[in-house]
């Protein structure tokens, strides 16, 4: 008799670190090498003022912010993963799984950041919004697909 062990939600939410690591390394390809050159944006340092105003650091050359942007973009995107190893600890997977954490983790990125001063939606444009929405979907969709194809092992049967 064969049996399957479940994987720990520890197991589980490692998973979705590592996921969310790997979906930041998508996002990041994808505004570096398609979006910005579309769009002429330059870089954002949205996550280093995020980080700068919860926490004590406070780069002092253009190289330590730098480094610390990427540093929260990077964590930032492991949280996403840890909610997306979350959502699989509650069934869900795939598609659906993408649209439930991108909905709940966008709203809260949203939310949390206009709280602290950081964000002001009210005044962005329709491409504003549509940058935002369109990078971190690519995230999202990253994520999803490293964690269930990359790291799920009953993919790799």
């Amino acid at each position: 008799m064969h049996t399957t062990r479940r994987p720990s939600a520890v197991a589980v939410i490692g998973r979705g670190v590592l996921a969310g690591f790997g979906g930041t390394v998508v996002m990041t390809a994808f505004q570096k090498f398609v979006e910005m050159p579309l769009t002429q944006r330059s870089e954002s340092y949205a996550p280093a003022d995020f980080a700068q105003r919860v926490t004590p650091v406070d780069p002092e050359t253009p190289q330590g912010r730098r480094r610390l942007n990427y540093a929260t973009h990077f964590s930032l995107g492991m949280m996403w993963g840890t909610a997306y190893g979350i959502a699989a600890l509650k069934g869900l997977r795939g598609q659906k799984a993408v649209n439930t954490v991108f909905a709940t983790v966008y709203t809260g990125d949203v939310l949390l950041n206009t709280a602290l001063g950081l964000y002001h939606p009210t005044q962005w444009s329709a491409r504003d919004w549509a940058i935002d929405v369109a990078d971190k979907y690519v995230q999202a969709q990253g994520t999803g697909l490293v964690f269930d194809r990359l790291l799920d092992p009953a993919a790799r049967r």
